[in-house]
């Protein structure tokens, strides 16, 4: 399974970014996906999970209201919409798919399978 993460980038606080995480090597839409961001310094921290079908969704509080995971089952890909992003939200995002059908979870140890990153930095 190999993923590719993009769409980061250098924006000011209140202002909008879309990532893009694309999928490949195994029928995307028979699994969950994710979000998560390892700000600097800081360990790696949950954005945003969706389910397979994409019918069900859950954020880290921190993001809720603000920020939207999608999942594009045709075209592999996966998104993430950023809004009223705040310098706090500085980190690099990775997108992660789990091993296991079915799994859905909130810890970076419930995934097998991570982007390359891609930086996001807020400014103030």
């Amino acid at each position: 399974v190999q993923l590719q993460a993009s769409g980061g980038g250098l924006v000011q606080a209140g202002g909008s970014l879309r990532l893009s995480c694309a999928a490949s090597g195994r029928a995307f839409g028979g699994y969950s996906m994710a979000w998560f961001r390892q700000p600097p310094g800081k360990k790696r921290e949950f954005v945003a999970v969706i389910s397979s079908s994409g019918s069900a969704t859950y954020y880290a509080d921190s993001v809720k209201g603000r920020f939207t995971i999608s999942r594009d089952n045709a075209r592999n890909t996966l998104y993430l919409e950023m809004n009223s992003l705040k310098p706090q939200d500085t980190a690099i995002y990775y997108c992660a798919a789990p091993k296991i059908s079915g799994s859905y979870g909130t810890m970076p140890a419930a995934y097998d399978y991570w982007g390359q990153g891609t930086q996001v930095t807020v400014s103030s």
